[in-house]
């Protein structure tokens, strides 16, 4: 190594951009862990500029990146029949008169999506 190159290296300072940077990814690390690392690159841009500091979207991306910060994803569960639905006979033929009790019980599943969970009402009729 040049000796000139050597003095230039140790005698190198932090530009102005690098140090915004390390401000920049402190301020991130302690948004990410007080929101429980449930932010990512477009609500930190937000909160950006919400205190008034312009920043590019890309550039907030790049620095959580470099980070490691990343924000938790949970893929919504849906739902898939594990089995073909077998199609039944009409036995009834939409004839539900009879002549006794308990001769033909109809019956038919209803489902409804509730905040807590999925409920399902099944009438009957004799």
């Amino acid at each position: 190594m040049y000796q000139g190159t050597h003095y230039q290296l140790f005698n190198q300072t932090i530009s102005d951009r690098a140090e915004e940077n390390i401000a920049l990814t402190n301020k991130f690390i302690e948004i990410h862990e007080a929101s429980h690392q449930r932010y990512g690159a477009p609500k930190f841009h937000i909160l950006l500029e919400r205190i008034s500091y312009t920043v590019c979207i890309k550039r907030v991306q790049h620095l959580m990146k470099e980070a490691g910060i990343q924000s938790i994803v949970v893929k919504k569960f849906r739902h898939t029949p594990s089995k073909k639905v077998v199609e039944r006979d009409n036995l009834l033929d939409r004839d539900f008169s009879t002549e006794t009790f308990n001769e033909k019980w109809v019956t038919d599943i209803t489902e409804f999506s509730i905040p807590a969970r999925e409920v399902y009402l099944t009438p009957m009729d004799d």
